[in-house]
C-alpha cells in the first residue's frame, strides 16, 4: 500500500455516534494497533469493566520493511506492522455507562498512550 497524504480534517467519524463522551484526535499521524490496544487496556481498566468502550479506528494500513543489513533491489520489504490513519477530528475512542469524571480520567490516561494530541469530547445531547 502506498504510505498516502494526510491532509485535511476527517470527514467521516468526526461526530460522537455511539457512546456519550469520545476522544478526538487534534492532529493526524498513524497509529499502530499495539498504540490501540495499549489506550483501549488503560481505558478498560480504569473504568473497572463499568460501562462500554467502542474503538472507531482499526489498524488496516500495512507498513512494510526490509531486515537489517540487506542490499537494495529484491523488491519490497514484508509487512512490519499495522497502522491506521488519523485525520484531525477524528473520534477514536467511546465510552458510555459511566459518569463524566470517570470517562474524563480513562480516556487521559488513553490519551497517554497515543501519539498524537487529543481532547476529550461529550456528546451534544448528553444530560446527566
Amino acid at each position: 500500500m502506498f504510505k498516502g497524504r494526510m491532509k485535511g480534517n476527517a470527514q467521516r467519524g468526526h461526530e460522537v455516534a455511539f457512546g456519550s463522551f469520545g476522544l478526538k484526535a487534534m492532529e493526524g499521524g498513524w497509529i499502530t494497533s499495539r498504540q490501540i490496544e495499549a489506550s483501549r487496556i488503560a481505558v478498560t481498566r480504569y473504568m473497572k469493566r463499568e460501562g462500554k468502550v467502542w474503538i472507531r479506528i482499526f489498524p488496516d494500513k500495512p507498513v512494510t520493511s526490509k531486515p537489517a543489513e540487506v542490499r537494495m533491489g529484491k523488491g519490497k520489504g514484508a509487512p512490519s506492522h499495522w497502522v491506521s490513519v488519523v485525520h484531525p477530528g477524528r473520534i477514536m475512542f467511546e465510552c458510555d455507562g459511566v459518569n463524566l469524571e470517570t470517562a474524563k480520567e480513562a480516556l487521559r490516561l488513553a490519551a497517554q498512550k497515543l501519539p498524537l494530541k487529543c481532547k476529550m469530547v461529550v456528546r451534544t445531547d448528553y444530560s446527566e
